[in-house]
């Protein structure tokens, strides 16, 4: 413990003119919008070398293309006719699922794996449809037109949300908003996630039970009253076929995870599915045991539809609804699912170049008659035990895609629907992540309950409505955390000169006479008041054990920034403690912080000399001004007796 007389020559605080407002503005929107510093393999390039690295950031196929040979293409070849395998069933099953025509599934793994083989940075991501998305536009725009007494407006509704998707997420990966998507949480997404795919499956039953009517609404409890009113309507040879189908499906992604050298077996088995089910349905097609299927697929590639884009008044609130809150759901899983992937590889994938390629790959996708599309984790997972090296996979699957629409399109009108319904329930159940849950449930319990929000409002009430619900709980969370910021009391580590937290070190114990105080958030007007009666608190605390205190410490080291509010509260602070006799000292603040106390004058109300570097530093000063006051108290009583 320091002594009164000890000697100190602590480190002075840097009091140096504030930086200018340009500075600071420059400083704080590079941190804001450009914290990874994509510029830097700009610099000391000449003009056409920086016309070069500019050309391959923004358009990165010109990166890995001089590089490219066959040893390479043979992965991608292998990787590209596999993922193609897995494309061509599940676009025909979440086509179903957006309840559009088949064939649109087809064309949209087409046109986009084409936009994203020369845009796409991420090496292992594969593009497509994914199923949450396609039941969400379905429950949006559904909602507005049906899908059975106006397809073809509904179709043009679609494919409006698709650009207005596209426009999206081009728009913030320009504006380098990717932070946008951040507000969709992990505890967000798992439980969203998991209640789209217990609806999912659960709608599916209307394709395993061979259902004619069924119901327009996604929650539970409307799916199941369906498919119950119905059960005259159920059959048996259906459900055993699709039983079967589904039991195969479970099967091979059990022999997945036991032996992950045989991934490729659960990647063809959709495709095995369709064509055993192609088979049934076409040598029972005339008997009575014959079973529904997707109808007439034509040959041909995509034709444009850009002239069938609609922004009509009247249908543009919902094509808006539905592309905005699709594009950032296919963001989040999307970038995700990229970054996942490349960490395994030790590499990294630049969000806002994803957000670019997505965004032009729906735009154009949208151009061409496709749907939204993004990464899918089932098929990038593929793509990447196939041993993808680069993009190419995406191109190679784009070209499968183009010989089944010029040759094979027709072969897949047998496709059952039950064959779907079995494919999509297969891919449904591993998206609900029981192990995440509890996980989350024994890590943060808060965590846990923003889960369940997203699970049980998609799967009860709507999609959206259950991902707004958990957003809004996790927003709620974020101003819990600004209004009631983090702050602890220090005391001192034995035979240290380190100060922690005295609830975390039950060791610690405060220097006598002094009050040391570690603020860990920025002090804005939301939690001035929470601070200044923590602080008093704390004094109160004090006193009321009989400590005396005499000298307060506040650690601004955690303070990241501070209004005109905070200083107001810092000043109000000291006034209240000056009227105590308590001595107030600031403790290492930052260079924001420290430049507004300047401009406010805070610094010249509570002087230069009360400002310090480190927490040991304010303590023996405190120490050295209570000895001096002390002194000078015996001198002044000395001479008053004589």
């Amino acid at each position: 413990m320091p002594t009164p007389n000890s000697s100190m020559n602590p480190t002075q605080v840097n009091f140096n003119s504030p930086r200018k407002f340009r500075t600071t503005l420059k400083s704080k929107c590079k941190e804001t919008f450009f914290p990874d510093d994509p510029f830097r393999q700009f610099k000391n390039e000449k003009p056409l070398g920086k016309a070069k690295k500019t050309l391959q950031y923004f358009v990165p196929i010109f990166e890995w293309l001089p590089q490219y040979n066959l040893k390479m293409f043979r992965f991608d070849l292998l990787a590209g006719i596999t993922i193609t395998s897995l494309a061509i069933p599940q676009g025909i099953s979440y086509a179903k699922l957006a309840e559009i025509p088949p064939i649109i599934g087809l064309y949209s793994s087409f046109v986009p794996a084409l936009v994203y083989a020369i845009l796409g940075s991420s090496k292992h991501v594969a593009v497509g449809t994914v199923a949450a998305c396609s039941l969400l536009i379905a429950d949006t725009i559904g909602s507005k037109v049906s899908s059975k007494d106006d397809p073809t407006l509904y179709l043009h509704l679609v494919f409006t949300a698709a650009f207005i998707t596209g426009v999206f997420q081009a728009a913030l990966g320009f504006l380098r908003l990717g932070i946008l998507v951040d507000f969709l949480s992990h505890s967000t997404i798992t439980g969203f996630m998991g209640g789209t795919a217990i609806i999912i499956c659960l709608q599916q039953l209307k394709g395993l039970l061979g259902v004619s009517h069924f119901t327009t609404k996604t929650d539970v409890v409307s799916v199941l009253h369906a498919v119950f009113k119905n059960r005259n309507e159920w059959k048996w040879e259906t459900a055993v076929v699709g039983m079967a189908f589904l039991v195969f499906l479970l099967f091979t992604r059990y022999l997945r995870q036991r032996k992950p050298k045989l991934f490729w077996v659960s990647a063809m088995a959709p495709m095995v599915v369709v064509v055993l089910g192609c088979l049934l349905a076409y040598f029972t097609r005339d008997s009575k045991y014959s079973i529904q299927t997707v109808g007439k697929l034509h040959k041909g590639l995509n034709p444009i539809s850009i002239e069938y884009l609609n922004f009509d008044a009247e249908y543009l609130p919902y094509t808006l609804k539905a592309g905005i809150i699709t594009g950032i759901i296919a963001l989040a899983e999307g970038i995700a699912i990229g970054r996942s992937f490349a960490i395994m590889n030790n590499e990294q994938v630049d969000g806002n170049k994803e957000m670019i390629a997505f965004g032009f790959m729906n735009i154009v996708g949208s151009c061409f008659s496709c749907y939204l599309t993004t990464g899918p984790f089932s098929k990038t997972a593929v793509n990447y035990n196939s041993g993808c090296k680069t993009a190419a996979s995406n191109l190679v699957m784009a070209i499968g895609m183009m010989l089944t629409l010029l040759f094979l399109a027709p072969l897949f009108s047998y496709t059952p629907l039950v064959a779907l319904s079995a494919i999509i329930m297969s891919a449904m159940l591993g998206l609900i992540k029981y192990e995440e849950a509890y996980h989350l449930f024994k890590v943060d319990k808060f965590d846990f309950c923003i889960c369940l929000a997203a699970f049980f409002g998609v799967a009860f009430i709507t999609m959206d409505m259950g991902l707004m619900i958990s957003v809004a709980l996790a927003l709620l969370r974020a101003l819990l955390y600004v209004a009631r910021p983090a702050a602890c009391k220090l005391g001192k580590l034995p035979d240290s000169t380190l100060y922690r937290d005295t609830e975390q070190y039950a060791e610690a114990s405060g220097p006598p006479g002094i009050l040391a105080i570690q603020l860990g958030s920025p002090i804005y007007y939301a939690n001035g008041n929470y601070i200044r009666e923590r602080i008093l608190r704390w004094i109160r605390n004090d006193e009321g054990n009989g400590k005396a205190v005499k000298h307060v410490l506040l650690d601004l080291t955690g303070v990241t920034s501070i209004d005109t509010t905070g200083i107001e509260t810092l000043a109000e602070v000291l006034r209240i403690l000056e009227v105590k006799h308590i001595k107030m000292k600031i403790v290492n603040p930052r260079l924001d912080v420290l430049e507004k106390m300047m401009k406010s004058k805070f610094v010249d109300k509570i002087g230069k000399e009360s400002i310090f570097l480190c927490m040991e530093d304010a303590v023996e000063a405190s120490y050295d001004f209570s000895a001096t006051t002390e002194k000078q108290g015996f001198e002044e009583q000395r001479s008053g007796v004589a």
